[in-house]
């Protein structure tokens, strides 16, 4: 890897930790809304993560994927954080094709 390549690396890892540090901030934002306006959510870029684990050989379970997103276990976030989607919200996810996530 050239130092191009590391430092595209580096920029990139501090963009994501930045992103995961903005989502954290606003739990407010609910997944549906997420997906609803930008095609992805949290779980998608733990499904991601996890994706990139394995290509790589690291084993890595959904679970620890999402809590590495969340930062915290996926379960205690939601009962935290997460409120019942409007009818609005679901049907306009329903209505979207299946994301490539």
């Amino acid at each position: 890897m050239s130092e191009d390549d590391d430092l595209r690396r580096d920029l990139d890892a501090a963009a994501f930790r930045r992103l995961l540090a903005h989502l954290a901030a606003h739990p407010e934002v609910q997944n549906i809304e997420m997906m609803n306006l930008a095609g992805f959510c949290r779980n998608c870029l733990a499904n991601w993560r996890q994706e990139a684990a394995a290509g790589r050989g690291i084993p890595m379970t959904k679970d620890e994927a999402r809590a590495e997103v969340y930062g915290m276990p996926y379960e205690d976030w939601r009962k935290l954080h997460q409120r019942e989607a409007s009818p609005e919200a679901r049907a306009s996810f329903a209505a979207r094709e299946k994301p490539g996530s």
